[in-house]
Parts: structure tokens; C-alpha cells; sequence
């Protein structure tokens, strides 16, 4: 049985807590009474440029752990993603 024995979280930005699904850790940590405090604050994003950010952010994580942190074809294929995106 959890203890609630946390009141708050911090972290420096959103994405040092998790790559994407932020608002689903914030519901989870908030059904404990624990809320997430961001240190330094992020402008707004519309709901579009937020999930095209973390659609990028899943295809570098996984181009990362397939090809390697340093392949040249980690970003050709990160590069292909966002102009996908961008041609919408």
C-alpha cells in the first residue's frame, strides 16, 4: 500500500523526467498527492506541436538503440521524420 510519503517532484524540464507521456506520469503521481514541479518553465505548445515533438522523440530513442548513439543513420532517419511531419 503506498504511504503518500512524497509531496512533489522537481525537475530542471519535463524531459528529464520522461521522453514522451509526460501528463500520464502527472496523473499517475497526482493520484498519490504528489504533483511534478518543472524548475525552469516551458513556453505553451499547442496540442499539435507537442505530440510532433514526441512522435520525434520515440523515433530517436529507438533509431538510437538500433543503429547507435553515434550512427549518421540515426539522424537520416530522425531527419526523414520530421520532414514527414513538417510536409503536412
Amino acid at each position: 500500500m503506498a504511504q503518500k510519503q512524497i509531496e512533489a517532484v522537481f525537475v530542471t524540464y519535463k524531459d528529464r523526467l520522461t521522453r514522451f507521456g509526460f501528463r500520464y506520469l502527472e496523473a499517475f503521481f497526482s493520484s498519490y498527492s504528489c504533483r511534478i514541479e518543472t524548475v525552469d518553465a516551458e513556453e505553451l505548445k499547442e496540442p499539435q506541436q507537442e505530440l510532433v515533438e514526441d512522435l520525434i522523440a520515440i523515433v530517436t530513442s529507438f533509431a538510437g538503440k538500433i543503429y547507435g548513439a553515434r550512427s549518421h543513420k540515426e539522424r537520416k532517419v530522425v531527419e526523414a521524420v520530421e520532414n514527414a511531419v513538417r510536409e503536412r
